[in-house]
């Protein structure tokens, strides 16, 4: 007689794995904070070795790409709540509404903390609002995969 056992990471039919919603917040953050940065590293490199460690007193392109991936992870757990319990429920079934909700998700991201709090954090509160197109683009980018990723991630 054998015992089945269930892994905390279980499989679908189509060996798919599967994790907790938050987990899976994890990873799409991550994937998605990797992207951006990225794109960042490429188009505006003094946002990752300057801006974003400067907001924690730090410095340097290690530093803000610590920086950068752990809000990649943390907003990517935001998502996953509102994903799982949230508004974004209903929205996160199949692949292209999960890509759809990170999109209006990372859109919302920039509006927010982009736009507005950064530059306050950094002390540049003349620069209220911060409409960079190019941010917009990344944190849209960020938001798809973070969807995407969620949505095949999350049981």
């Amino acid at each position: 007689m054998s015992t089945n056992t269930r892994t905390e990471a279980e499989t679908t039919l189509d060996s798919t794995p599967t994790l907790p919603a938050w987990q899976a917040g994890v990873a799409g953050g991550l994937v998605g904070s990797l992207a951006f940065g990225a794109m960042m590293a490429m188009m505006s490199p003094m946002m990752l070795t300057e801006m974003i460690p400067g907001m924690y007193g730090l410095e340097g392109g290690l530093a803000g790409w610590i920086v950068h991936m752990s809000h990649g992870a943390v907003i990517g757990v935001a998502f996953a709540a509102l994903a799982s319990a949230g508004p974004l429920r209903e929205y996160t079934g199949t692949t292209g509404g999960a890509a759809v909700a990170g999109l209006v998700y990372g859109i919302a991201v920039w509006a927010s903390l982009a736009v507005i709090v950064m530059p306050i954090w950094l002390g540049m509160p003349e620069m209220v609002p911060n409409l960079d197109t190019g941010s917009l683009v990344g944190h849209s980018l960020y938001g798809v995969i973070l969807g995407i990723v969620y949505g095949a991630l999350a049981r």
